[in-house]
């Protein structure tokens, strides 16, 4: 294969011309011939033993060129590519055919490549995080969800019914003095407060009493999915039977003992906080390298071609797909039960999809202006990292995963670790 010539022609567009000589045609051709003899018949042969000249003679000389250009193209193309310095985004190439015969194949492609990028002031980035600070009144709130996690309800019967009770009702409902299907349920529970029944029904049950009979007047709302009783007012018939509260444990020694591997309430406390610290700087940690994503994508200067976007989006929601069909579901079903179709889906991979792409672009940059190069000890070691997570060997992990692919995301992560060990991180006030 030679690489004839290579020209920029338009913005993330190049032509190149690549030429084969004529003995690496012509086996091609003769390699096609051979598959293809086997399904000819020509006059004065039996099936499949005519010569080449003769099947040539009566189809026409070119009668295996298409199949031998195809089977050259694709190797022809990569090889050309990589020797042009060039790497192409999308499988959708212009091809023209120069010339084919015994001197051999030549055909231009034009083909989208990646673009040309340029980034500054990449180190010194200024970010600012917020303090980790761990209250005394966040540990108090931790408590309060694992007693709330081990709480049970017990029946109130000395004041009347609150926001936040579990209430067991009967009601009835009427919209113009009649009765309407589905209005009508008996000791039905209730909580105060949740808002799972129309607007003013669950604060018209606060103030009253277990025994208690009344009634509550409402309006269904005007998108009610009702349409007869959509902006109608309603009278409900209410008997209230019973009221229940939640009761949390004591939290003492017992408890503590009861929900965890501690046996005081002081050390419990102490991992909680312990606990909720590390939680905390994780998020601080994860908010600020956010940060440093996001203003290497304001820093970025590309004209970036659409296909990269596209295939980006294909590739998540290829993933995404995966990981429903890991939960027992697949795409249609996910986009029927949320009401999407494809290209609504597309639309919200779209923004995940172009940051992607861009803080790739600004990285892969980075490590080519800082000349980072991956060593064998850190691909290796990056081998055996991927290894151990999905549980086999490395040399199987190396059959999948070419060696080339690696160290580019060696480079992109050493990159970030740049402008994460470089950029200008201030603590702000609380």
């Amino acid at each position: 294969m030679s690489l004839k010539s290579s020209s920029k022609v338009d913005t993330n567009r190049y032509q190149l011309e690549i030429e084969l000589p004529g003995d690496v045609f012509e086996k091609a051709v003769d390699q096609v011939y051979r598959k293809e003899n086997k399904k000819i018949t020509i006059p004065g042969f039996r099936k499949g033993k005519a010569p080449r000249a003769f099947v040539e003679k009566y189809y026409g000389s070119q009668v295996f060129y298409e199949d031998a250009i195809n089977s050259l193209y694709p190797s022809a193309l990569e090889e050309a590519v990589k020797e042009a310095g060039v790497e192409y985004v999308d499988d959708k190439v212009d091809f023209d055919l120069v010339s084919a015969g015994k001197e051999g194949l030549c055909f231009k492609v034009t083909i989208t490549t990646k673009p040309e990028v340029s980034i500054e002031n990449y180190k010194g980035v200024a970010i600012e995080k917020k303090p980790v600070n761990v209250t005394e009144e966040d540990v108090d709130g931790e408590i309060r969800k694992v007693q709330d996690r081990n709480s049970r309800m017990v029946t109130v019967e000395d004041r009347a019914a609150e926001n936040g009770d579990a209430t067991v009702i009967d009601y009835e409902g009427f919209v113009d003095g009649e009765a309407f299907q589905g209005g009508k349920a008996e000791n039905a529970t209730l909580n105060l407060g949740s808002n799972t029944f129309i607007p003013g029904f669950e604060e018209q049950i606060v103030g009253h009493s277990t025994g208690d009979e009344f009634d509550i007047n409402v309006k269904f709302p005007e998108e009610y999915h009702a349409a007869e009783l959509a902006g109608k007012d309603a009278v409900f018939k209410i008997k209230l039977h019973e009221i229940k509260k939640k009761e949390l444990p004591e939290f003492d020694d017992d408890f503590v003992k009861d929900v965890s591997d501690f046996d005081t309430v002081e050390a419990y406390r102490a991992d909680i906080r312990t606990k909720l610290t590390e939680a905390a700087e994780k998020r601080s940690k994860d908010e600020v390298e956010n940060a440093l994503i996001d203003k290497l994508v304001e820093l970025l200067q590309a004209e970036i071609p659409e296909a990269m976007f596209e295939n980006k989006i294909n590739d998540d929601i290829r993933d995404f797909a995966y990981r429903l069909q890991s939960q027992g579901l697949n795409l249609d079903t996910y986009m029927k039960y949320t009401g999407m179709d494809r290209d609504s889906l597309r639309t919200s991979f779209r923004p995940q999809a172009e940051r992607q792409v861009k803080v790739r672009l600004a990285l892969e940059k980075i490590a080519q202006l800082e000349n980072i190069q991956p060593t064998e000890e850190d691909i290796n070691a990056e081998y055996e990292k991927i290894a151990k997570n999905y549980d086999m060997e490395a040399e199987k992990v190396k059959t999948f995963i070419p060696q080339e692919d690696l160290a580019k995301d060696i480079a992109v992560e050493k990159a970030m670790d740049i402008v994460r060990d470089n950029a200008a991180i201030t603590e702000t006030a609380e």
